[in-house]
């Protein structure tokens, strides 16, 4: 068994909570939200969070606006609908939960 392929499977299995989590109380565009991943260690690349942010929009979790950039094109920034802060809400109560229990567990 291949434990990167394990630890891919860890990382993909929170990676959607960690993206709604980084986006509460604050508009993000995509590099801010990357550049967040990165410094908590959650390596993700743009193949992977373009899809990820769609799919979040079109469950009506996020919305976003355009805005114009001073060094270069305008930057679409992603903000959490009511609906994504309830559902980030219960998402934190379940990593809670879960968190818990593996450490219980594991100990």
């Amino acid at each position: 068994m291949n434990i990167e392929n394990t630890k891919a499977q860890m990382r993909k299995g929170v990676l959607e909570f960690c993206i709604l989590s980084v986006m509460d109380g604050q508009d993000k565009y995509t590099s801010e939200i990357l550049d967040a991943l990165k410094e908590a260690k959650l390596l993700v690349v743009e193949g992977t969070i373009y899809p990820l942010l769609t799919r979040l929009k079109n469950s009506g979790l996020l919305d976003y606006r355009w805005e114009e950039s001073t060094s270069g094109p305008p930057r679409k920034y992603y903000s959490l609908t009511e609906k994504g802060r309830e559902f980030t809400k219960e998402l934190d109560q379940t990593w809670n939960e879960l968190k818990n229990a593996v450490q219980k567990v594991t100990k």
